[in-house]
């Protein structure tokens, strides 16, 4: 299928780097793509817009309006049009500016209004693309979604050699069209996803919760949509927002409210994963009131709460597929397993709190996975977005081999 007939935006930002682009441009052209070009001022020190206007076959846009053609360049109208957004070469400045929001040129108010996919290659020399502050910018735009094209070691512009040398248009074409291979890969199913954590109320005051994030969800929420599924988000409370129009959210507070809602949903799922950390335990009896600070010490009866992936996993239709998680802190793989076990799963999950950068409240993990085939897959640290496509891969496989 390759490119064919689909819509690529490309930001191009001041960076050596940029002379490279035009070959890109044919490659694409070539593979029968739409391809609009947008680039900030600084970028046409670098490559002019007459020769990616002639390659591309349309108007390069620089700024808003165009004095000369008196032409208005629409962001929205531009960032509706992409069906991928890909940023290369990505300077350490513009990287800067996407992390925080401004938008200070025609580039950065379409990424902002960007509902696509976005793909970025940064071009930069080795220091530069080392520092803390870069590296911080790069993991925020992950934790978006946004997919790093990584760049190479090489020789830099600097006469250096290093990390920095924006990868070849060759291998980001390959990326481009992988990407769009995978874009179907759960097209007509129904996915149901839980995320965050619930919150079991004391008194009206105060609850008791855990440390989720949510953010391990909302990834796996967004690689499925992406990849053309019709996503319901079960969440708890959390400050995360979503904005795939494939992806319905259900927001909850309590364990019971979540396992009521994952009840009525589930029967119509093709897939249901559990990434939500639901309480085990809520108190027993709620305070009316405030609960005042009188006694040295306060005694809180608790109850189980339902379990909601053994009440799915047993009663779940032929054909579905449901996968749990497992957040340990010791005996990772035993304990895993016994859940893979004991809640009748397809797949578990596995990430260990104890290491650092996996877990709750933070935008990386390491994960194992396994299923009920006694087949299983180790992988290295990553962002949250990286992890979500790893597991969509793997579901995906699972139901390639059993279904």
């Amino acid at each position: 299928m390759g490119l064919q007939g689909r819509k690529i935006l490309i930001g191009i930002t001041g960076s050596i780097a940029a002379y490279k682009i035009p070959f890109l441009i044919r490659l694409m052209v070539k593979q029968e793509a739409q391809v609009k070009i947008l680039m900030t001022p600084s970028a046409c020190d670098f490559v002019t817009p007459l020769t990616l206007a002639t390659l591309s076959m349309n108007p390069v846009g620089i700024d808003p309006f165009d004095k000369a053609s008196g032409q208005w360049h629409s962001h929205v109208d531009l960032a509706n049009w992409a069906d991928v957004m890909l940023f290369a070469p990505l300077s350490a400045n513009t990287l800067a500016k996407m992390a925080t929001g401004i938008t200070d040129n025609l580039l950065t108010a379409t990424y902002l209004a960007a509902r696509c996919p976005v793909f970025f290659a940064p071009a930069m020399d080795v220091d530069m693309f080392k520092h803390p502050t870069t590296q911080q910018n790069i993991a925020t735009l992950q934790s978006f979604g946004h997919t790093l094209i990584e760049p190479q070691v090489g020789e830099l512009a600097s006469g250096l050699c290093g990390e920095g040398r924006m990868e070849e248009p060759e291998k980001i074409l390959n990326i481009l069209i992988e990407h769009f291979q995978q874009s179907n890969s759960f097209a007509g199913k129904k996915v149901l996803i839980t995320a965050g954590p619930t919150q079991e109320a004391i008194d009206p005051v105060r609850y008791i919760g855990n440390h989720s994030s949510g953010k391990m969800g909302f990834a796996l929420a967004q690689v499925f949509a992406a990849r053309g599924a019709s996503v319901t988000l079960v969440t708890g409370p959390v400050t995360l927002s979503i904005h795939h129009p494939g992806v319905k959210r259900v927001d909850v507070v309590t364990a019971k409210e979540m396992h009521e809602k994952c009840m009525q949903l589930y029967r119509d799922m093709d897939i249901i994963i559990k990434a939500a950390a639901v309480a085990d335990y809520r108190p027993s009896h709620i305070a009316s009131g405030k609960i005042k600070k009188q006694e040295d010490t306060l005694h809180i009866g608790l109850e189980k709460t339902s379990d909601i992936l053994y009440d799915i996993a047993s009663t779940k239709l032929p054909g579905q597929v449901v996968v749990g998680f497992a957040l340990e802190t010791g005996d990772g793989e035993q304990n895993a397993l016994a859940k893979l076990k004991n809640k009748n799963a397809d797949i578990i999950v596995l990430n260990l709190a104890s290491e650092e950068g996996s877990g709750f409240g933070v935008g990386t993990n390491k994960i194992n996975i396994y299923d009920r085939n006694q087949q299983s897959r180790t992988f290295e640290m990553k962002p949250k977005a990286d992890v979500a496509r790893d597991i969509a891969d793997y579901i995906f496989e699972f139901q390639a081999k059993n279904l």
